[in-house]
């Protein structure tokens, strides 16, 4: 379905796929964008249910329903693709393909199968590297240099199935991991549709993925967010980028929690301990493992972020004080 909501020849000249595109959040939404202006027609979206968001706890849609209800499409959200309603309403809608970005929610087999061209999956990192629920943020926390994204075919397995291609990205020195998932959304969303048009033209396989090089990427907690000041500083560093903004890094200060955007690593301690203080004309230091780091911004509980040194000026941290507890 083009932009003007008529179907017409996919890229290539080959028939347009129907599809029913599955996604959820905000990165999704670039992927679904894509397919709207192709020649493929999106004749429903899978998203998941609207859900409780922000301090409010108002109850809202999905980013991907948003843009679904903006282009007049249905959108299917079950509580779970299992339910016998889906799966009936799956095999009504008798599409050629589904093509998967950050949906949220297991597959059954059940659902794999009815699709002639199964379930394709973009998945933010170069598989079998960084397998499973947050790639980008592991790639991040583990000091890579490069990352990418990957189409493949999804199959039962965490995302174990043959991959159609793959894009390369960079992973810059201060990326937070909305900043490269920001732009491995728009890249990814390309490789998707390239990967959706060789198959409509049936000019494109998938390749098994390799045995070796398999990393995992488990979903990110709050509490794995949570600052170890023993650990050096880059190291640091990256994990403090890996989980901004989301979950986001902190640590505690006076018993309450203190959530903290990208530090600055440096490569000497200035004589301070791990999580020590200090505060003086060259910003707000605190010690780690070896080095220290110069914080950036801060959220104290109950505040807004604001600059580190704004903080220290109101919080007065005394000669010694560390945060962490």
């Amino acid at each position: 379905m083009g932009r003007d909501g008529r179907l017409g020849p996919a890229r290539g000249g080959e028939p347009p796929l129907r599809l029913l595109f599955a996604g959820t959040p905000a990165p999704a939404v670039p992927s679904l964008e894509a397919l709207l202006g192709s020649g493929h027609e999106v004749v429903a979206v899978l998203t998941r249910p609207d859900a409780r968001r922000g301090r409010g706890r108002s109850v809202g849609r999905s980013p991907v329903a948003e843009r679904a209800d903006a282009a007049g499409i249905p959108v299917l959200q079950p509580r779970s693709p299992r339910e016998p309603e889906f799966l009936e309403r799956l095999a009504e809608l008798a599409v050629d393909c589904a093509p998967v970005v950050a949906y949220g929610a297991l597959v059954p087999q059940a659902a794999l199968d009815v699709p002639v061209h199964g379930w394709v999956n973009l998945h933010f990192s170069l598989l079998p590297a960084w397998r499973g629920a947050a790639p980008v943020q592991h790639a991040i926390m583990a000091g890579d240099e490069i990352t990418g994204a990957a189409t493949f075919r999804l199959e039962a397995g965490l995302d174990t199935g043959p991959v159609f291609g793959t894009v390369t990205e960079p992973i810059g020195p201060r990326d937070t991991a909305g900043d490269l998932l920001g732009r491995l959304a728009v890249s990814g969303a390309q490789l998707l549709l390239a990967t959706l048009d060789g198959i409509a033209a049936g000019a494109l396989e998938p390749r098994p993925q390799p045995g070796d090089g398999v990393s995992l990427a488990p979903r990110i907690e709050v509490a794995d967010a949570r600052v170890d000041w023993s650990l050096p500083a880059h190291v640091v560093d990256r994990r403090v980028r890996g989980v901004t903004p989301a979950p986001g890094a902190w640590t505690t200060w006076r018993g309450d929690r203190l959530r903290l955007g990208p530090v600055e690593p440096l490569p000497t301690s200035f004589g301070l301990e791990a999580g020590e203080l200090a505060v003086g004309p060259t910003g707000v230091l605190v010690g780690t493992g070896r080095g220290a780091v110069r914080l950036g911004e801060v959220q104290p509980a109950g505040k807004r972020m604001l600059p580190a040194p704004d903080w220290a000026r109101g919080a007065r941290p005394e000669h010694g004080e560390r945060v962490g507890g």
